[in-house]
C-alpha cells in the first residue's frame, strides 16, 4: 500500500546541486517518482567539477566536514558512503600562515595541536583542552536544533533550542568568544577564520559558529578521492539507481502555480507538473528569475536587496607542471591586517591589496587530480560580493597579479612559467554564469536576523508545495549543513504528502 501511494505522487526538484541531489535520494528511496532538472552539463551545481587536460578542480567547496550526516544519508539509502566514495582524513588538516609572522600546522591529534600552539604562545597552549570540552557541549545542545525545521517564531520556545540558549550569546561576535580561550590574536585568527565557510567575517558572525572549527578538530577534514565533486556524482548515480530521474542541460524557466500552490515547472521543452517542487536553485537568483515578483509576499525583490549577503571570491584554477610538496594539502594564507582586509569586503566593498588567500594543493593526496608529476592548485581569496564599487571587466586581469603576488608569499615564485592550463573566476561570473544573487557564492549572511525561522524555510511560507533545500535555508550553508536541509526539507515533504513510513 505504501509502496503504490509512492509511486502514485511525484516531485520535480530545480538543481542538482548537494542538497536537491541528497533530498532525490531520499525521496526516491522512500518510492516517489523523482525528477531532477539541472540547468548545466553535470550534476554538482557549487559542487561540481572543472576537468581539462588532464587536470581536476573542485569548482566550490573542497573542505569536506563531518561526514556522518551524509554517511546516514547513505544508510538511508541503504549503501556506504565510504564505499562509493573513498575518503582520506587528512593528518595534518591544513596549514596556516600568518602575514603578521609564523604559521600553524593544524592536527587533530589533541597532544601534537597542543604541542604546535605552544610554538606560538606557550601560554594559550593548555587552553585548547578546554575550547574542545566546551564546544562538544555546544554542539551536542544545537545539533537537534540543526535537524529540526523551524517554520515560525513558536519553534523558538521549543526545548531543545531552550536548552542551548546559555551557548548561544546573541551579544558576542566569534572572535570576542575565542579571545576568553586564546590572547594571541594569531589563535585567535586560527579558530575563527572557519566564519569564512559562511562567507562571514568573525568580527560579524555569531559565537554559535564556534562548532565549525571544533568540528575540524574533532571529526576530521576529508578528502574524497577525486574531490568534493565525487559526492555529487556518487549521489547521482545511487538516486538514478533508486529510480529518480536526472535531466542535465535542462534550465527551468518558471515555476508553474494554481493560485497558491506550486504545481511544476516550464522548461524549453514545455511543462512539467508534479505534486510537489523542490527548489535547489541559489535561493535568490531562483526567486528573481523563477517565480514572478507580484507573487511574493515576504520574500519579493526588494527585501532580497535588503537582506544581507556573504562575501564572495575570486577564483584561480592553475594546472601546473611539477610538484608543490613543500605545500600542504590546504593551506591558508591570513593577512597581515586581517581587520582591515574584512572591512574592505563586507563593508568598503574595495579590493584589497594584501588580501588573505587560500590554496589547496590535493595532487600532495590524491594523484587523480593531475597528470603525473603535475599539480592542479585551487586558489581562492574572498572579496567583495557584486558591488558597483568593483568593475570585474576592468579588475579581473589586475586582481590576477595580486593573487600571484600573494601565491610567491608561499614560495610559488616561479609559478608563471609552469602554468599549463588556467581559470579564472569573478564574482561577476558566479552571478552571470552560475546563477548566483550577487555572486554571494555562501548565500544568505548568517547573522541572528537570518537563522532558523528568520531565514527562507525549508517548507516554503510562500506557497503551497514548495520547498527548499540547500545553503539559503535553515540550517544554512556548508556541505554537512546542506545536507542536514535535505534530511529536514525530506521529512516534512513526505509528511504533507501522507507518508507513513
Amino acid at each position: 500500500m505504501g509502496y503504490q501511494w509512492a509511486m502514485s505522487r511525484s516531485v520535480l526538484i530545480v538543481g542538482a546541486g548537494p542538497g536537491g541531489l541528497a533530498t532525490a535520494m531520499l525521496l526516491a528511496k522512500a518510492g516517489l517518482r523523482v525528477t531532477v532538472l539541472e540547468k548545466q552539463p553535470k550534476v554538482g551545481g557549487r559542487t561540481s567539477s572543472i576537468e581539462a587536460d588532464g587536470y581536476r578542480f573542485d569548482l566550490g567547496p573542497t573542505f569536506f566536514l563531518y561526514p556522518q550526516i551524509l554517511e546516514e544519508i547513505f544508510t538511508t539509502a541503504g549503501r556506504d558512503l565510504h564505499r562509493e566514495v573513498p575518503m582520506k582524513r587528512l593528518d595534518p588538516q591544513y596549514r596556516l600562515i600568518f602575514g603578521a609572522g609564523g604559521e600553524l600546522v593544524c592536527t587533530s591529534d589533541v597532544e601534537r595541536m597542543v604541542a604546535e600552539i605552544a610554538k606560538l604562545a606557550p601560554a594559550d597552549a593548555p587552553h585548547f583542552r578546554r575550547f574542545m570540552t566546551y564546544n562538544r557541549a555546544k554542539l551536542e545542545k544545537f545539533a537537534p536544533c540543526l535537524q529540526s525545521p523551524f517554520l515560525s517564531w513558536k519553534d523558538l520556545l521549543q526545548a531543545r533550542l531552550l536548552a542551548v540558549l546559555p551557548y548561544l550569546k546573541p551579544w558576542k561576535s566569534l572572535h570576542a568568544e575565542l579571545a576568553g580561550y586564546f590572547r594571541d590574536p594569531r589563535l585567535q585568527l586560527a579558530f575563527t577564520f572557519q566564519s569564512k565557510y559562511l562567507g562571514m567575517s568573525p568580527f560579524q558572525c555569531p559565537s554559535l559558529f564556534s562548532i565549525l572549527s571544533f568540528l575540524e578538530y574533532e571529526h576530521g577534514v576529508w578528502h574524497p578521492i577525486g574531490g568534493c565533486n565525487a559526492l555529487s556524482r556518487a549521489m547521482a548515480r545511487v538516486a538514478t539507481e533508486l529510480g529518480a530521474t536526472i535531466q542535465l542541460d535542462a534550465p527551468v524557466e518558471e515555476i508553474l502555480f494554481e493560485g497558491r500552490r506550486a504545481v511544476g515547472v516550464r522548461t524549453a521543452q514545455g511543462e512539467q507538473r508534479a505534486d510537489a517542487v523542490v527548489v535547489n536553485a541559489d535561493f535568490g537568483h531562483a526567486m528573481k528569475t523563477l517565480v514572478p515578483d507580484r507573487l511574493r509576499r515576504r520574500w519579493t525583490d526588494a527585501t532580497l536587496a535588503r537582506k544581507r549577503f556573504s562575501c564572495s571570491t575570486f577564483m584561480l584554477y592553475l594546472g601546473v607542471e611539477g610538484r608543490y610538496d613543500q605545500l600542504a594539502h590546504h593551506n591558508i594564507y591570513v593577512a597581515k591586517d586581517y581587520r582591515r582586509n574584512l572591512d574592505e569586503i563586507e563593508n568598503q566593498h574595495v579590493l584589497t591589496e594584501d588580501p588573505s588567500f587560500y590554496v589547496e594543493n590535493p595532487s600532495r593526496t590524491d594523484d587523480t587530480m593531475a597528470p603525473p608529476g603535475h599539480s592542479a592548485l585551487y586558489v581562492l581569496l574572498p572579496v567583495s560580493h557584486q558591488h558597483p564599487n568593483i568593475d570585474w571587466g576592468r579588475e579581473r586581469d589586475r586582481y590576477r597579479a595580486v593573487a600571484m603576488r600573494q601565491l610567491a608569499k608561499l614560495g610559488l615564485t616561479d609559478l608563471e612559467r609552469r602554468i599549463r592550463f588556467e581559470r579564472i573566476v569573478t564574482p561577476a561570473e558566479w552571478e552571470n554564469k552560475v546563477g548566483i544573487y550577487r555572486g554571494a557564492t555562501f548565500n544568505l549572511a548568517h547573522n541572528l536576523g537570518q537563522m532558523l525561522h528568520l531565514r527562507p524555510r525549508n517548507r516554503f511560507e510562500e506557497f503551497d508545495r514548495m520547498y527548499l533545500v540547500g545553503g539559503g535555508t535553515h540550517p544554512g550553508s556548508g556541505l554537512p549543513v546542506i545536507f542536514e536541509s535535505a534530511r529536514i526539507t525530506s521529512r516534512l515533504l513526505l509528511g504533507d504528502l501522507g507518508h507513513a513510513g
